[in-house]
């Protein structure tokens, strides 16, 4: 409906259906997490401290909690084989979980942090998810991304970025991979012929605790303006709320924040750059993440 702000009160019952959140213990997955509990959904958050997890779905209608740390490929097999075993059908998978601007640093399975976590990782877990999930209803997979990805180059001789690194260039790369990631994935999802479709959103500039990470002085400075240019985690939330639950919406779109530069406001459909678009770039990071993941998708 034009001049209609998407609020929560649109979201559709979700009575019956499943969702994972991942990281929806804190910060924008705790509100989309609650959100979908409250109306109806029966929600599991997948969190790497199962303890804040925990005291997270203790505050939502109807929660649960699984161990998934997206920076070991161990843990994302075992959340995937808990998950498999618990429920036959999935209806929402939401990439949410992350890490922004981290010091130089490698997973356990030796991939650079931001790429390995915020792209690898999610990756894994879809592909090892993804039967559960593509042959139902409705079903949608969200992977969260940002207004950062326009920063972001893919260079696949250097993936670990052994050769240089840049916190803000890394965390572009990652955010711009979770975008190629999407559209290959709804590409293959509507080749199959599968009921599932695969969407992104991002949550603008959201005053969460992804900042963590930043340096004291430039964490500082970032705080100081946050009260005036940045939008509360549950305003963030709405994108990927939207993306998950608008029966409007449809496979590969992206959903941001509604003002001119995208940072704040309620939600609508936007534009990625055009890399994100990229299908030769896209196939070959799905190669190249399948090969360095050992997961092959069934699609």
């Amino acid at each position: 409906m034009a001049g209609h702000n998407w609020t929560t009160a649109d979201v559709p019952d979700q009575t019956g259906r499943t969702a994972i959140v991942t990281g929806g213990n804190t910060g924008l997955g705790f509100h989309v997490a609650r959100v979908l509990a409250d109306h109806g959904a029966r929600v599991v958050i997948a969190s790497r401290d199962t303890r804040k997890g925990a005291d997270a779905a203790a505050a939502m209608k109807s929660a649960e909690v699984v161990r998934l740390d997206l920076a070991s490929l161990a843990s994302v097999r075992e959340a995937a084989a808990e998950l498999r075993s618990r429920y036959d059908q999935l209806d929402l998978l939401i990439n949410n979980a992350g890490v922004m601007m981290t010091p130089y640093a490698r997973t356990e399975d030796g991939f650079e942090l931001q790429f390995g976590t915020n792209h690898l990782g999610p990756f894994a877990l879809t592909g090892l998810l993804i039967d559960q999930l593509k042959d139902v209803p409705g079903a949608r997979v969200v992977t969260v991304s940002s207004v950062v990805h326009r920063q972001g180059k893919i260079e696949f001789d250097d993936l670990a970025s052994e050769r240089s690194y840049g916190r803000s260039a890394a965390y572009g790369r990652s955010k711009l991979a979770n975008l190629l990631f999407t559209y290959e994935l709804q590409r293959r999802l509507g080749t199959a012929h599968a009921q599932a479709i695969a969407l992104a959103a991002h949550p603008g500039y959201a005053n969460t605790q992804l900042d963590r990470n930043l340096p004291p002085l430039l964490r500082a400075g970032t705080r100081a303006v946050v009260p005036f240019i940045a939008q509360s985690a549950a305003m963030g939330a709405l994108p990927i709320l939207r993306a998950a639950t608008d029966p409007r919406a449809r496979g590969g779109e992206f959903y941001g924040p509604g003002n001119m530069m995208q940072t704040r406001g309620a939600p609508k459909l936007v534009k990625s750059n055009a890399l994100s678009y990229n299908e030769n770039i896209a196939r070959r990071l799905w190669t190249e993440s399948e090969r360095l993941t050992g997961i092959t998708y069934p699609l």
